[in-house]
């Protein structure tokens, strides 16, 4: 021991004797016999100065007068700070040791961790895969399109190679790892433990998507009232029938409702189909739904669109002089022959 050291130990001796003073000569020397070797076993086996490690001297003579009983017993130094930590992990490994003897001999082994050790080298391979699946969410730009391979940029090649380098990779920490410091150790347990959180958000995923039919109700969908229309029909106020009309919304833009043409016209009264020729609705006007041969014959509405007549006639698609007492009716009956 260096000077300081017992130079140390003396002046705390001193102090614990003079805060005794109120004891029998005897009774102090008693109680101090041994002091001096104690303080040296406890400076001896830990950092820090003999104040900080046992308190004041003040401190410890009360702590000392109450529990030695007068009979030369000394306090041990106050718990470290991981005491506690240090308890609950050997508790936990007590239990896991108690389980593993317990359900190796259900499966054949002594101990259960025989059989895992024999999965060590697979589980090496699934985690570098895991871990290149990781990496590959982190960099792709859509996460919500992983398949079952690394992709990174969509790329099958940069894919198989970041697995390889991730597996050869695992493999090589999983052989070394019980050559590694403690941190490195402890780094390399903490990111296994999150690759294994990771493997899990991922299965759960996966199952979620399989159990799903990957259609969702049609009713949450915007119905198109005119998906139906094969032909339109266009009427003037006098319930007469406009042939070759155009129809055009507020911009020009022409509207187009039923079948491209060119469409089949069923006769009907003979049956006979033949091609229509007419450029403008209706494609069939023999297929009229309402009588043109008397006014009023048809229910009146009023156009929410406008509508522009033949080419030949003097209005024109862009004109906002087409008559707004032109009427529109849409049939949503199947033209025979299609």
């Amino acid at each position: 021991m260096n000077g300081t050291g017992q130079d140390e130990i003396t002046a705390y001796v001193e102090g614990v004797r003079a805060a005794l003073a109120g004891l029998p000569e005897a009774t102090r020397d008693e109680l101090l016999e041994d002091l001096p070797e104690h303080l040296a076993e406890v400076r001896a086996e830990g950092n820090g100065t003999l104040t900080e490690r046992l308190g004041a001297t003040a401190a410890y003579a009360a702590e000392l007068r109450s529990t030695a009983g007068f009979v030369g017993g000394f306090p041990d130094p106050p718990p470290g700070r991981f005491v506690r930590l240090r308890e609950s992990r050997d508790k936990g490994l007590r239990l896991l040791n108690r389980a593993d003897m317990r359900v190796g001999p259900v499966i054949g082994y002594a101990k259960a961790s025989d059989f895992l050790i024999l999965l060590r080298p697979a589980w090496w391979a699934l985690r570098g895969y895991l871990a290149a699946m990781a990496i590959a969410y982190l960099l792709a730009s859509n996460r919500g399109g992983q398949g079952l391979l690394p992709r990174v940029g969509g790329s099958l090649v940069v894919a198989l190679v970041l697995l390889a380098g991730c597996v050869i990779l695992s493999i090589l920490l999983g052989r070394r790892g019980a050559r590694l410091a403690a941190w490195p150790r402890y780094a390399l347990w903490s990111g296994t433990a999150l690759l294994a959180l990771f493997a899990f958000a991922g299965f759960v995923s996966a199952d979620r998507d399989a159990r799903s039919s990957g259609y969702s109700d049609v009713s949450s969908y915007e119905v198109n009232p005119y998906g139906s229309v094969r032909d339109v029909f266009v009427y003037d106020s006098q319930g007469r029938l406009v042939t070759g009309a155009r129809l055009f919304d507020q911009d020009g833009s022409p509207i187009h409702l039923g079948d491209s043409y060119p469409v089949s016209c069923t006769d009907p009264g003979t049956g006979e189909a033949t091609p229509s020729r007419s450029l403008g609705y209706p494609f069939c006007p023999q297929n009229a739904p309402f009588d043109t041969g008397r006014a009023g014959s048809f229910p009146s509405a009023s156009p929410s669109r406008s509508v522009a007549a033949d080419p030949g006639s003097s209005a024109t698609p862009a004109s906002p002089s087409v008559s707004p007492s032109v009427s529109a009716s849409v049939s949503r009956s199947a033209v025979a022959g299609k």
